[in-house]
This record gives C-alpha cells, sequence and structure tokens, in this order.
C-alpha cells in the first residue's frame, strides 16, 4: 500500500512542487503531514528542547526512559531541505522504546536558508556537545536516515581526522551518499524508485550544495583504507533508489576494513522504518535497528568492565 501511494500520489506531487520559497514551504508541509500520520508520537513521549549555543534539538523519552550516562544521537534526514526534530520526533520516541535510551535530535540548520557545511557543522557540533555534557564517546550510538546518512558519515570521517572519539556505533536508514544522485539515477532507472526522482533529489542537493566545489571531502565522501569507524548497521528498501547507495556504503567502509551490515527489505518505501501506521514492517525492522545499537554499547562497554575487574 505504501510503496503504490508513493509512487501514484507522492511522487507525482513532490515532483510537481517547484523549488522556489513556497514550494519548498508546501514540500515540508507534505512530509510533516505525512510523518504525522504514519509515524505519530506515541502516547507518554516526554520532549524536552534544547537550546545550547550553535546546538538546537530536543531529548524524546519514550514512556518510562529516564536519563543516564547513555543516549542515541538522531540526525534526521530529508533532502538538507525539509524535515525537523519535529518531523521525526515519532520514530526517535519509538527507537527511545526499543532502546530504552533517551534520544537528543538534532534541529540543525536547513537549506537553502543555510547552505554548506552549516547542517555538516550543526551535526558535529551536537556530538561535540553531547561529549561536553558528560556523555563518553564509548556510550552514545547514533541513528540517522536519508540525508541525516551523509551528514553522519561526514561527522565519523571528521572524528577519524580530528582523532576524536567515535561513538559505539551507528545505524543509518535509506543513507544517502551520493550527492550527484548518478547511483540513484540508475536505479531509478531500473524501475525501483517509489517517492521521488533523482532529478528531485539532485535539485534539493544543489540548495544546499550552492558554490561549494563538488570535490570537497565532506561531499563526495570517501573511507581512506584504515579509517577507524564505529560498527555501522544500514538498512533500505530494496524497491527505492538509494538501494545503491546503501550498497556502495557497505562496500566502501569494508573496503577500508571497517565493518557494515546491511539489509535490503523488499518492496517497501523510502525509510519505511518512520511509518509504522502505513508499513507492518517498520516496527520489526527498527526493533532490529535498536537490538544493533544495544549490542554495540554492550561491546563498547566491555573492554572498560574487563579493565575494572
Amino acid at each position: 500500500m505504501a510503496l503504490a501511494a508513493g509512487h501514484y500520489v507522492l511522487r507525482p506531487v513532490n515532483c510537481a512542487l517547484p523549488h522556489n520559497r513556497l514550494g519548498i514551504a508546501a514540500a515540508r508541509g507534505m512530509v510533516a503531514a505525512i510523518m504525522a500520520a504514519g509515524g505519530p508520537t506515541p502516547p507518554g513521549t516526554r520532549v524536552t528542547p534544547v537550546r545550547s549555543g550553535p546546538v538546537r534539538g530536543e531529548w524524546v523519552r519514550a514512556a518510562g526512559v529516564e536519563f543516564g550516562d547513555r543516549a542515541v544521537y538522531f540526525v534526521h534526514g530529508s533532502g538538507f531541505v525539509l524535515c525537523s526534530a519535529r518531523t521525526h520526533r515519532g520514530v526517535a520516541a519509538r527507537l527511545s522504546r526499543d532502546t530504552g535510551l533517551p534520544v537528543f535530535v538534532l534541529d540543525y540548520r536547513l537549506a537553502p536558508e543555510h547552505l554548506f557545511p552549516a547542517a555538516a557543522d550543526d551535526v558535529t557540533a551536537g556530538y561535540r556537545w553531547l561529549l561536553g555534557n558528560g556523555y563518553r564517546a564509548a556510550n552514545v550510538v547514533i541513528a540517522g536516515d536519508s540525508a541525516g546518512g551523509h551528514l553522519t558519515m561526514d561527522l565519523l570521517l571528521d572524528n577519524a581526522r580530528t582523532a576524536i572519539p567515535q561513538p559505539a556505533g551507528v545505524a543509518l536508514f535509506s543513507p544517502l551518499i551520493d550527492l550527484t544522485f548518478a547511483l540513484a539515477e540508475h536505479h531509478q532507472r531500473a524501475g525501483t524508485e517509489a517517492m521521488a526522482s533523482a532529478r528531485i533529489g539532485r535539485r534539493a542537493a544543489e540548495l544546499y550544495i550552492a558554490q561549494a566545489p563538488a570535490d570537497s571531502p565532506r561531499l563526495r565522501l570517501a573511507v581512506p583504507p584504515g579509517t577507524p569507524l564505529p560498527p555501522l548497521f544500514v538498512q533500505a528498501s530494496a524497491a527505492e533508489m538509494l538501494v545503491g547507495d546503501a550498497l556502495h556504503l557497505r562496500d566502501m567502509v569494508v573496503a577500508a576494513g571497517g565493518s557494515c551490515e546491511l539489509e535490503l527489505w523488499p518492496g517497501q518505501v523510502h525509510v519505511f522504518q518512520a511509518l509504522p501506521l502505513l508499513v507492518p514492517e517498520a516496527a520489526p525492522a527498527l526493533r532490529r535497528a535498536a537490538r544493533f545499537l544495544a549490542d554495540a554499547l554492550a561491546s563498547a562497554d566491555a573492554p572498560t568492565r574487563e579493565r575494572v575487574s
């Protein structure tokens, strides 16, 4: 049902929206409405706004979840242009429920009002803020979707370059990696995309990139051999145009000596994990991601326990 709705309703509307102020506002409203209808915030969720220097966002805690020494850092997606902490509150709350952890959802600055590297800088600042507020890197895991996958990988590569400790693990849903959308275009030609087009995705990315050099290492991501990365877990729909990005990310990380587990779910829409009322597979997929994050935290904590004992 969700795949058909995406193909026959969302994609035509999305492709028709002009990339001007009114068109972007309409797209933001449409995506927010879809997220609210397909993945509403569960009852009992507690939300704590964060305004600390350049860091904006909110802590999201499912019913019964308290603050402790561990946390999830969530980096939302939607083409660097559309979404917010509020649109992803529902999926953050369900991830909080499934992990038993508070989830900090960053509200990074959006394009076209704020150009590259504003969003990437905000994601870096959010991670540094967590580390500066009592969270050890080994007690932090990251989750993100779509363009949030690109921003998360930029953060991990920046951590490696600057010797900042990496988080314990990372789970990404339908990550966008190739901002040229060449991989997406290939899979779109194969008839696999339902909700958007490579052309629209490329135009959205261009609103963020603007006049920045296309070969900037923060835009054209590459993982040098031996780069210290946390274990990654990636889920994507086998029927979406970003399936090639997920495969490319897995291959790139593994070739560099890292660990990346990839799951391709058949017949799903882009970031289906956020739409449990429309997609029955959303809940089990999110639980699998939560289990991976919990295992990553346990593995990161094991050496500490061994030293103490």
